[in-house]
């Protein structure tokens, strides 16, 4: 487990499995890094890798801003009458939000949520991804919106209820400047 006040949240092991035959391990928590992140940094120890190998200079360019600056400029924003827009618009457009979306299951929701849940991977069929892009494309929207429109059709059917919310992870990255930062930048939207 990570100790989010001493650190490190960041951890590399580097496995040698035969001579010249190497795998690097790498985890990161999630309060420091997003998918973003995650994609920069393969791109950055892959770069690094072939110049050290090749006994070149690390070909990285120094940063022109921190994650720090990305939470200054975040403070500076978010506050004053723009933070009561803000807040006015969200508690506007959630009002009345069911607190839960009411699934049939097998047993009883707990008191006590324990965190506990599962992972199931999907592959559907190249016909159907193709017909979904297709609809998507009909009706100008893109393949996420169209799978989002139907999920959450197939939770307000299955739950009975027609007010469903469904929270989406955006990018974050509203400034050019983050664009070649590591760190947390995602966002969660409510769509309703």
């Amino acid at each position: 487990p990570f100790n989010l006040a001493t650190g490190p949240l960041l951890r590399a092991l580097l496995l040698t499995s035969a001579p010249g035959e190497h795998l690097l391990v790498v985890v990161v928590h999630h309060i420091v890094s997003d998918g973003w992140s995650m994609t920069l940094l393969v791109r950055e120890v892959a770069m690094l890798y072939g110049a050290l190998a090749r006994g070149l200079a690390a070909p990285l360019p120094p940063l022109g801003v921190q994650y720090a600056d990305f939470g200054v400029w975040q403070r500076e924003w978010l506050q004053g009458p723009r933070l009561e827009k803000q807040l006015g618009y969200w508690k506007q457009q959630l009002a009345g939000v069911p607190s839960a979306l009411e699934l049939p299951t097998d047993f009883p929701r707990p008191a006590t949520r324990d965190g506990r849940g599962a992972r199931h991977d999907v592959l559907l069929p190249r016909e159907l991804t193709d017909a979904l892009k297709a609809l998507a494309q009909q009706e100008g929207a893109s393949l996420y919106m169209a799978l989002l429109t139907g999920w959450q059709v197939l939770m307000a059917r299955y739950s009975g209820q027609e007010d469903v919310t469904v929270g989406s992870p955006m990018a974050g990255r509203t400034r050019g400047e983050v664009e070649g930062l590591i760190g947390l930048f995602v966002n969660a939207q409510v769509l309703r």
